[in-house]
């Protein structure tokens, strides 16, 4: 009895110990900024933008709070798992059962997946407008181009977790510096008449209440966060959950500053005509500024930091989509008692999300479009829903019950799944 006394107190302790912030810390902080920060400055700016400036204010708010909420409850859900190794998959099935297991573990891959299709799209719009337009070329057949772009990305990502790691990290230190010092050179352009124009109450509400699926959606870094919790759970164990907190709070306000200053540039510096040509191009918002701005810091930088933005917002996507593809196909081979061969799975993954995104690239459908029809909704029913619905029924997490942040997130997920039928219909 003694002995066991004294293991409680040592465990009490190990979990109570302070976490340093370590170089791995920061490593996974530029990762899931990375994986959110694409969609953040390619797509927000248009949407929200179009709304005036003082909507904009209220949405600056309150996307900090939902981002790391919301995020923070993922982590914990997953973390909340007593087998080892276990992704979200996996943990969805432990907590609520097979078939809950396999329904929530096809929702996370549509989730993900038409993202991933997304970055396909833009990351050929991209390069497109950027070889016309600032280099004088004449455009590569979209076959060849969209097909040699998505090669490329996905070679990183079979090379490993590791190198996929080490180029977000490098990619993501030139996209915040860059970034920050675009949206400070277009203050000069800012048009202040934009603070004069204040909507009715109900254009006002309904503005943010309709945006709010685009907000979720543009610092959306969910699709990271099973591995994440995974690898941090490997390393710490039982205060797995408390370094996750921590790195995820500091995520949150990186992205919130960065994104949202660049935002408020942009619509300080374009008409609410401009944002609607360039949602009307399906460009990304910084393609945009590069064709209309008569400047060549603009012209060349603008597109590269929206390459570096896809780039590193891909890797993080495509992680979470094949995860839950794998859990699908897994799920589906076990309950069929047949044996799962995972070099011939990841192979078929590998061939399946080339095929799909390279198709969709080619067709070039609207993007905009895709992130309210199909991105949106099942974002917040994952991310906001799911975990706060796992607080109140899974005795693991049953310490985190009766607070008035539950409510809040579950607010935003139901706000914004309303919105988007709303907007449907």
């Amino acid at each position: 009895m003694q002995k066991e006394a004294i293991k409680a107190q040592d465990n009490k302790a190990t979990e109570n110990a302070k976490l340093p912030w370590t170089a791995q810390d920061t490593t996974w902080m530029l990762s899931l900024f990375g994986t959110a920060v694409g969609a953040g400055i390619l797509f927000l700016p248009i949407n929200a933008g179009m709304g005036g400036f003082w909507p904009l204010v209220v949405m600056a708010l309150i996307i900090g709070p939902m981002t790391y909420l919301a995020h923070r409850g993922l982590s914990r859900f997953v973390c909340s798992s007593n087998i080892e190794g276990s992704d979200i998959t996996q943990v969805v099935e432990e907590h609520f059962g097979k078939g809950a297991g396999k329904a929530i573990t096809v929702l996370y891959f549509f989730a993900i997946y038409p993202i991933v299709l997304i970055y396909g799209v833009s990351i050929t719009n991209v390069v497109d407008s950027f070889m016309v337009n600032q280099l004088g070329m004449d455009s590569l057949p979209r076959w060849l181009l969209s097909g040699g772009l998505i090669l490329a990305m996905m070679s990183v990502m079979v090379a490993g977790e590791k190198l996929m790691l080490k180029v977000t990290q490098f990619l993501v230190y030139p996209l915040v510096i860059i970034l920050a010092f675009l949206a400070l050179y277009m203050v000069p352009n800012w048009k202040m008449d934009a603070l004069m124009e204040l909507p009715s109450a109900g254009d006002f509400i309904g503005t943010i209440w309709l945006t709010i699926p685009v907000l979720i959606f543009a610092f959306n870094h969910s699709p990271a966060i099973s591995q994440f919790s995974v690898s941090l759970k490997r390393d710490h164990g039982k205060n797995a959950s408390r370094k996750a907190d921590v790195i995820l709070r500091n995520t949150s306000l990186m992205l919130v500053g960065f994104v949202m200053l660049f935002v408020f540039s942009c619509v300080l510096s374009l008409s609410p005509e401009q944002l609607a040509q360039a949602k009307a191009e399906n460009l990304p918002i910084l393609s945009y500024l590069a064709n209309v701005y008569d400047s060549a810091f603009i012209t060349y930088f603008a597109p590269f930091i929206a390459f570096i933005a896809i780039v590193s917002s891909f890797f993080g996507h495509y992680l979470g989509a094949s995860e839950g593809m794998r859990g699908i196909i897994v799920k589906q081979m076990e309950g069929n008692g047949k044996e799962v061969d995972e070099g011939k799975l990841n192979k078929g993954i590998l061939v399946f999300m080339f095929l799909s995104i390279w198709a969709v690239a080619i067709i070039n459908p609207s993007v905009l479009g895709m992130i309210e029809a199909l991105g949106g909704p099942i974002i917040a029913a994952i991310l906001y829903l799911m975990p706060m619905y796992a607080v109140y029924k899974v005795d693991a997490l049953k310490a985190y019950r009766g607070r008035v942040t539950n409510i809040f997130v579950i607010i935003a997920g139901l706000a914004s799944m309303t919105a988007i039928l709303y907007g449907l219909l």
